[in-house]
């Protein structure tokens, strides 16, 4: 594989506190920034943990906002129960979450399927939601898109000899180009290790057929219509596997027609690296400019 370029960034000084909380039968896991002004809630994607924002904080998310990352079911630490990896469930997770916090109102914002959900969540519980962010997603993503998540979702189920020797498969990535500390965190949370050193991935390959079924499954071009409230998408059209995007920006453009307020941005990356190094910093400067 091609040489990755590796960043150091100095996250030290950032505090942050880890929230376990039960909401909606489960017990959920986030973690709050404890950044100054209004709360960005953000959700990941599919397979991902609270952890994925976590170069969107190296780039000064938290100046701007208090950031409260969740672990969706099934991710991270937060419980995975059997069923339930429905929009409707997972909404009712995030609702409940706000409502153990006392948070009335938020604005929501999330990855790929967290995007998905935070538009779901703007629709179908519209008082709780003042403006939405949502990063690489679109009711069409590239035709390819099962195929070329293929070193993704490949990694669910797997048990490997040492973090160090998961580490090395995930640098081998097709989609990855440079590496930086808060890559190394996002990828600790997405496992878990036994007494004698070995690790497996927390998401079951099993839950995340069906969460990804599920959204699959809903009406988006009606909820997208739905949507009242302020959006922000931000579309990284760098090249991710297969010499394509995973979302063409000609598609991200044709959800963003069907919003009612919305703000289009292009940012460095692909659909992973975009929230790393250039691209989370552009992200950082929209988000900044929408709030």
């Amino acid at each position: 594989a091609e040489a990755l370029i590796f960043y150091h960034i100095n996250t030290s000084q950032i505090d942050m506190q880890d929230l376990f909380v039960t909401a909606n039968g489960i017990q959920l896991h986030a973690i709050d920034w404890r950044g100054n002004g209004p709360v960005l809630l953000l959700a990941h994607g599919l397979t991902a943990n609270a952890h994925a924002f976590d170069g969107l904080i190296a780039a000064g998310l938290n100046n701007h906002c208090r950031i409260i990352a969740v672990d969706l079911r099934g991710r991270g630490q937060s419980e995975a129960p059997d069923m339930g990896y429905t929009m409707a469930e997972t909404a009712k997770d995030i609702i409940g979450l706000m409502d153990k916090l006392q948070l009335d109102n938020v604005m929501m914002g999330g990855h790929s399927y967290g995007a998905f959900l935070s538009w779901y969540l703007a629709a179908y519980y519209p008082r709780r939601i003042s403006k939405v962010i949502a990063l690489d997603a679109a009711m069409k993503m590239h035709p390819n898109t099962m195929q070329m998540l293929g070193p993704a979702l490949g990694r669910l189920g797997k048990v490997f000899g040492s973090f160090e020797a998961y580490l090395q498969q995930v640098k081998n990535a097709p989609y990855l180009q440079f590496w930086e500390d808060a890559m190394t965190s996002y990828y600790k949370a997405d496992v878990q290790t036994a007494a004698d050193g070995s690790v497996a991935t927390r998401p079951s390959a099993q839950h995340m057929t069906e969460a990804a079924t599920k959204v699959l499954a809903e009406p988006w071009a009606d909820i997208l219509k739905a949507v009242t409230q302020p959006v922000l998408m931000c579309n990284a059209p760098g090249i991710y596997t297969m010499e394509a995007p995973l979302l063409p920006e000609e598609n991200a453009r044709e959800t963003a027609a069907l919003l009612q307020d919305v703000q289009f941005v292009k940012v460095d990356g692909n659909h992973q690296t975009m929230l790393y190094g250039a691209g989370a910093t552009q992200i950082v400067d929209a988000i900044a400019s929408f709030i």
